[in-house]
């Protein structure tokens, strides 16, 4: 018999829980999360019941935990690989089917090996009409760093090798939801710029925050000095600002789904609408005459 393969290791699982309790350990820059944390809060108000059994899934820091505390749905457990109550591998959650009410992940699926299966354990994991919401880093992070970094990489070197992680593209993620089994799959983006006296002020807080290459694929030599030096002058032509100051692109990807329940809104059937488009629209103009 043939084993099945697994999903590809696209990255490093265990260089980033090594670098993310360094991070947390040194106080690490939390604006990301801070700013997440906040959407997050607003999110749970809108939803106007309580969630017994909460569950913060990988959040690398107390921000999200703190946000679903403080709406007053519930009191989350913290389980991740490298802190909170339960240390675990987000890939594989121990948990039975139907174990939590409101399960929640702030900036932590972006680092999972199998995105889709991730997002099928906690659909498993949600009793009936239970609420997932999530957050994840997007497609156009960091758009500017990469250009800059892969062509001075290219005019140095010859070649370049990756040295920033692929994020999701939102209009992914509603079919992913999807595919998952959630329903009312929603998908959602916050785009922001920040702006830094350099390239290097951006990279600063990028090692600060655990967030520097842990590719598999990543290239286990140092980015040269006259690489960095160059990618430095390349992002001060390109992205920079009247005032000398340079843009750093940052995107969040939410995304949210319930588990599926026979109280909630089902979409129409083909064929059940009361008025056809055309009566529709021939009904609009004679109100606009």
């Amino acid at each position: 018999m043939s084993e099945t393969a697994g999903p590809p290791k696209i990255f490093d699982r265990a260089l980033l829980r090594w670098r993310l309790r360094r991070a947390l350990s040194k106080g690490a820059p939390d604006f990301l999360m801070t700013r997440a944390a906040d959407d997050l809060l607003d999110r749970l108000l809108t939803v106007k019941r309580e969630f017994p059994r909460a569950l913060d899934l990988g959040s690398p820091s107390e921000h999200f935990a703190q946000a679903v505390v403080a709406s007053g749905r519930a009191r989350p457990l913290r389980a991740s690989g490298h802190a909170g109550d339960l240390i675990i591998d987000e890939e594989a959650p121990p948990f039975a089917p139907g174990s939590f009410d409101l399960i929640v992940s702030g900036m932590s699926l972006q680092w999972v090996n199998d995105l889709p299966g991730a997002l099928a354990q906690a659909r498993r994991m949600l009793a009936p009409d239970g609420l997932f919401l999530a957050c994840l880093a997007g497609g156009a992070s960091l758009v500017e760093l990469r250009a800059a970094l892969a062509q001075a990489e290219e005019e140095i070197t010859g070649g370049a090798s990756p040295r920033v992680s692929p994020f999701v593209d939102v209009r992914d993620m509603g079919g992913l939801l999807q595919r998952a089994g959630f329903a009312l799959p929603v998908a959602d983006v916050d785009s922001f710029t920040l702006r830094y006296e350099s390239i290097f002020g951006l990279m600063k807080d990028l090692r600060a925050m655990g967030a520097a290459n842990i590719l598999v694929k990543r290239s286990r030599k140092p980015l040269r000095r006259d690489v960095v030096a160059r990618a430095a002058q390349i992002y001060a032509e390109r992205f920079c600002d009247a005032d000398g100051r340079v843009r750093a692109s940052f995107e969040i990807v939410w995304a949210s789904g319930w588990a599926p329940h026979e109280s909630q809104q089902k979409p129409a059937k083909p064929g059940s609408a009361k008025m056809s488009l055309e009566d529709a629209m021939k009904s609009t103009r004679e109100s606009d005459a």
